[in-house]
């Protein structure tokens, strides 16, 4: 599935002043490694977020939330936004800033030999 250019350009600004930050196909997407841990993801035109997952039922009430299942399972933490979510720049912020905001404290996934 090819990703939404446009959408890619928008993350690509909003984390461009950080020091560590890498562009990775990934998720059928490109995704945005913040500090060697996936942050945030352009999968087609909707916006693939990585947060705290304490905060799920805050994020649930947000426009443009979906539910991440993979293998039939729901993966905490782990969300999509879709394009009405994210269309006012306050709200894309908003979206951002949780995900960096949890890449502090989030685990880098294991390095495959």
């Amino acid at each position: 599935m090819a990703y939404d250019e446009m959408l890619a350009a928008r993350v690509r600004a909003a984390v461009a002043h950080l020091p560590e930050v890498e562009e990775k196909t990934m998720f059928s997407g490109l995704a945005f490694m913040v500090n060697g841990k996936m942050c945030v993801n352009v999968s087609g035109n909707r916006l693939m977020c990585r947060f705290d997952p304490a905060l799920t039922d805050v994020m649930a009430e947000r426009s443009g939330f979906e539910e991440m299942v993979m293998k039939g399972r729901v993966l905490k933490g782990y969300c999509y936004v879709a394009p009405e979510g994210f269309r006012s720049k306050d709200d894309f912020n908003f979206w951002i800033e949780r995900c960096l905001d949890f890449n502090k404290h989030a685990k880098a996934s294991k390095k495959k030999n």
